[in-house]
């Protein structure tokens, strides 16, 4: 079947690059040891796309302090992608710090799905991929050119792996630093009673168990 999207997938390896930025080459191995959040954008000075460097620039301390970098993406020249940042301290007042892959040839795109027929031949889908400090992707979000994204929810996103990767539990729906945590289920009969009769764990059935952290 022809125009058939290859995408990479959870919990294993994240494609390889090797890139020309805004701030120099770049390659996967430059992140190694951090959180890497790699995003791609249909084009440069485009109205939804500026809102939406503009917001990742204003969460950038958050995702400092998460050791996590931003790393964003179009198929766009490296000096349309400078003239953008510049145009976009220019007119907003907001300095972009963070690079931006040129991807000419559409090398990183295509490796990683970013680019969807159905969409666009030529320009990449709103696509973002959050990586692990040891190469591994763990999430990946897909959304349509007409609509930006929500900043915030990476940076909830990010904070709930790292917490669930720490504490060996999950996260519910909507949690929030602070809230409850989800704890695997029970292993054997024995480890159930225990867990439903102990005042550590708040449990509505044996296999659906809470806890602070």
């Amino acid at each position: 079947m022809e125009n058939i999207v290859s995408l990479p997938r959870l919990n294993e390896a994240a494609p390889a690059f090797d890139a020309v930025t805004t701030h120099g080459r770049k390659t996967l191995e430059s992140y190694k040891g951090k959180w890497l959040i790699l995003f791609s954008h249909p084009a440069d000075f485009t109205p939804v796309c500026t809102t939406e460097f503009m917001a990742f620039q204003a969460r950038k301390p958050q995702f400092d302090a998460l050791n996590c970098e931003l790393l964003g993406l179009s198929i766009d020249s490296h000096h349309s992608h400078n003239a953008w940042v510049l145009n976009i301290k220019e007119k907003f007042g907001v300095d972009i710090e963070f690079p931006i892959i040129a991807d000419l040839d559409m090398k990183v795109a295509k490796a990683y799905g970013m680019v969807h027929p159905g969409a666009a031949d030529t320009s990449a889908v709103r696509a973002t991929f959050i990586i692990d400090p040891v190469g591994k992707l763990r999430a990946m979000m897909y959304y349509p050119m007409s609509n930006g994204r929500s900043m915030d929810e990476f940076v909830r996103l990010v904070t709930a792996m790292q917490t669930s990767d720490a504490h060996a539990c999950a996260t519910p729906e909507a949690w929030q630093p602070g809230d409850k945590v989800i704890v695997p289920p029970a292993a054997t009969v024995e480890e159930a009673k225990a867990r439903m009769a102990s005042k550590e764990f708040e449990c509505v059935d044996f296999y659906f168990c809470k806890k602070s952290i």
